[in-house]
């Protein structure tokens, strides 16, 4: 069952001792994974709630806890955006529910980033060329996941099969995605730390900048292409174009010549893994519209040809966006829900043909939380300025998180960011409800 905004409020206030909500409205965030709301304080804090609606999701959420006491002050201090402070958590049941101080910025669609400025695509790119880039070892030390190509290989064929079992994907893309991941030239790349969940809903955005990266579930050594897939799902090649460049540039190691095939694959092949998660949870509605946006994709492919997704042709069609230049025509392309939510960059050019787009959960409307007559409940606010934001967090409220890290060292200092506060992982207070 869906937890409400306002249900969510009275959550924290048992995870952060203290809080005390005036405002609430929901939060982007994965529908079928989790319920999200941002809070207002008393003392004009805010706050973010991530709770699992299921224990998959629960589990995930210890993993990005862990994930984020593994981020030492100094590798913060290296990063050109800033990350999530845990404040405090509160079981129930067997879920766990994660309260987070709050990170100046706002989500964009796809389209509103894509027809952001310049800078904005330079932004993104950076923030993925330092993801990219961390030390193995941060990965590694966390005993969380790590694939060499081949073994990321062989466990996208696995899911095919895993796939291929529900018998409601049609054959082409069977075909199409098997011929793929079976092209071993395709899967030769350097592996490295990969956020695992990158989309929209999980890059803050002020002005031109991005502020913060939050989502750390699914971190992990692996092929960085799948960074990319919520990119090239958008469509809009002179975006994918400016953000590759940028990457490009920032990284230490030159990108692979394949990355945006697999980036494309990993975009298509997110459809069936969204079939198998909706299946898993017996969620009809999700089944429908999974294989709704698989039936699109397959028409589409087979009208168009799709994106460039193997360096072979398949046997008995056309090179995929052969021929295909910057000025061609693109095709229409399948929009699905989110699904987990992907040579130099000179020399891959990935024609702008059927796609999938990641289109951001709608937020619901604000609504009021039940607080003593005496407090005056309000919505909550747009963010302040990065003048306004750096004379509140002199002011510290009494329910957040401590400046000092659990090992007794001091927080990590922030970059250059004056639009939001970044502490290394305080101690989190878990409280039984049940007990209470």
């Amino acid at each position: 069952m869906r937890r409400k905004p306002i249900e969510l409020a009275a959550v924290a206030t048992a995870a952060v001792p203290g809080l005390t909500p005036t405002a609430v409205s929901s939060a982007a965030d994965d529908p079928a994974d989790f319920d999200s709301a941002l809070l207002l304080d008393s003392e004009g804090k805010r706050w973010r709630v991530r709770s699992p609606r299921h224990a998959e999701a629960s589990a995930r959420l210890e993993t990005e806890f862990l994930v984020l006491r593994a981020f030492a002050p100094a590798i913060r201090a290296e990063l050109p955006f800033l990350m999530p402070t845990v404040a405090g958590s509160v079981r129930l049941g067997a879920l766990s529910t994660f309260v987070y101080s709050h990170l100046a910025g706002s989500t964009r669609s796809v389209e509103e980033l894509t027809a952001g400025p310049a800078a904005l695509a330079r932004e993104v790119g950076s923030a993925l060329a330092a993801i990219h880039d961390l030390p193995h070892s941060l990965v590694s030390n966390a005993d969380l996941p790590s694939y060499t190509p081949n073994e990321f290989r062989q466990r996208r064929l696995n899911e095919l099969d895993q796939a291929a079992t529900t018998g409601k994907i049609p054959a082409s893309l069977l075909r199409r995605w098997e011929h793929a991941m079976e092209d071993v030239s395709l899967w030769r790349f350097n592996p490295s730390v990969v956020h695992g969940d990158l989309h929209e809903d999980n890059l803050l955005v002020d002005g031109s900048r991005v502020t913060a990266v939050t989502g750390w579930t699914d971190l992990r050594i692996g092929d960085p292409a799948d960074d990319f897939a919520w990119l090239v799902a958008s469509n809009e090649q002179d975006f994918v174009d400016a953000v590759l460049a940028s990457y490009t540039d920032n990284r230490r190691d030159a990108p692979d010549q394949h990355l945006l095939r697999r980036a494309a694959l990993s975009a298509e092949f997110a459809l069936a893994q969204y079939l198998v998660k909706g299946i898993a949870a017996g969620d009809a509605e999700m089944v429908a519209e999974a294989e709704g946006m698989l039936a699109t994709l397959a028409a589409d492919v087979e009208e168009h040809g799709g994106q460039a997704i193997s360096v072979e042709p398949l046997p008995g069609h056309a090179p995929a966006g052969a021929g295909v230049t910057a000025d061609a025509e693109p095709s229409p392309a399948v929009t699905p829900s989110p699904a987990g939510s992907a040579s130099s960059a000179s020399a891959v050019t990935v024609a702008p043909v059927p796609a999938v787009t990641v289109v951001p959960v709608p937020d619901e409307p604000a609504q009021p939380v039940a607080v003593p007559p005496a407090v005056e409940v309000s919505p909550i606010p747009a963010d302040p300025t990065p003048a306004e934001a750096a004379v509140a967090d002199r002011e510290p409220a009494g329910a957040a998180p401590s400046d000092v890290a659990q090992d007794g060292a001091p927080e990590d200092k922030a970059p250059a960011h004056p639009v939001a506060e970044d502490t290394s992982t305080a101690a989190i207070n878990i409280v039984d409800v049940r007990k209470h």
